[in-house]
């Protein structure tokens, strides 16, 4: 019989996600999988437990939580001589892995949806001994995320993160970036620096209309410092789909970014913090076999 890891994160979705825990073990029993279910209690947890799928030839590995559990989950796939299929279901405040993928952000419909989905390759970036699938964001903005706690998220969704962003839009604080890519160098001060993977960052679906889950480029945003009016003329761009088109943003498509700053700076990965600087990104095209909703008529 064919062999499943679920994987689940009871903390996601507004500790909604139990709710969904047994429907997802009855949809891979019907799929014809013995299901292997693993529950989430720390960070890393999601991780380890595909990396143990991958050792003992797991067909399939299913997360769901949000993209912080979805992350941990694709970074014990990453790398590894094994590559069971990977399924995931949305639950949690963003979701932008799932916007990328066209997946469903109703659990319960993405879970039904494993039974007709088809599989794609899709790519990741590693930066360090760390992988993401969505967005690798450094600057002020970007540590301001950290200050958002499991609370707050509960309470407030994705508007607690835009509460902290605007603080740190008000700030004076400025770094200095030297940023190497495919086509060259870029040297200033920046606000925030973007290193996106799909279209979907922060639950904007147009920060990067061009970007494909399977285009092998990392897309990157350099926002250069500007006064607060600047920052709201391209949160109108945002919304628009025209962000790259703003004169204070750079955007470079490129296959590899090397970035360093005058002062030591912590990146945030997909939601989490990650690696200071200074450091390397890499695409990997094509790394992950994700389960994606079936061609439509």
């Amino acid at each position: 019989m064919k062999k499943a890891m679920f994987i689940w994160n009871p903390s996601s979705g507004k500790e909604k996600a139990a709710d969904y825990k047994d429907f997802a073990e009855k949809t891979l029993i019907e799929m014809g999988y013995e299901a292997d279910t693993r529950e989430t209690t720390g960070p890393g947890d999601a991780t380890h437990f595909a990396e143990e799928a991958c050792e003992n030839s797991y067909d399939l590995v299913v997360a769901m939580g949000g993209d912080g559990t979805i992350n941990e989950a694709v970074s014990g796939l990453a790398e590894k001589q094994h590559e069971p299929l990977f399924g995931l279901v949305p639950i949690g405040t963003v979701n932008d892995f799932a916007r990328a993928l066209g997946i469903s952000l109703d659990p319960e419909e993405a879970i039904e949806g494993l039974k007709t989905g088809r599989e794609k390759r899709v790519d990741i970036g590693k930066v360090g001994d760390r992988y993401f699938m969505n967005i690798l964001a450094i600057g002020e903005i970007a540590e301001s995320t950290y200050e958002v706690d499991a609370e707050q998220k509960t309470k407030l969704g994705a508007f607690a993160y835009f509460v902290e962003g605007v603080k740190a839009v008000a700030s004076d604080e400025v770094t200095t970036f030297v940023i190497e890519h495919d086509h060259g160098r870029w040297e200033g001060e920046a606000k925030l620096v973007l290193v996106a993977l799909t279209n979907s960052v922060g639950g904007f679906e147009k920060l990067a209309p061009e970007a494909l889950t399977d285009d092998g480029l990392l897309h990157l945003y350099i926002v250069e410092n500007a006064a607060l009016p600047a920052f709201a003329r391209m949160a109108t761009a945002l919304v628009r789909g025209k962000f790259e088109k703003d004169p204070a943003v750079q955007a470079i498509h490129t296959t590899r970014v090397s970035i360093r700053t005058s002062e030591p700076l912590s990146c945030n990965i997909d939601g989490d913090e990650g690696s200071t600087t200074p450091f390397d990104i890499e695409i990997m095209p094509s790394h992950i076999r994700a389960i994606v909703p079936g061609e439509t008529d």
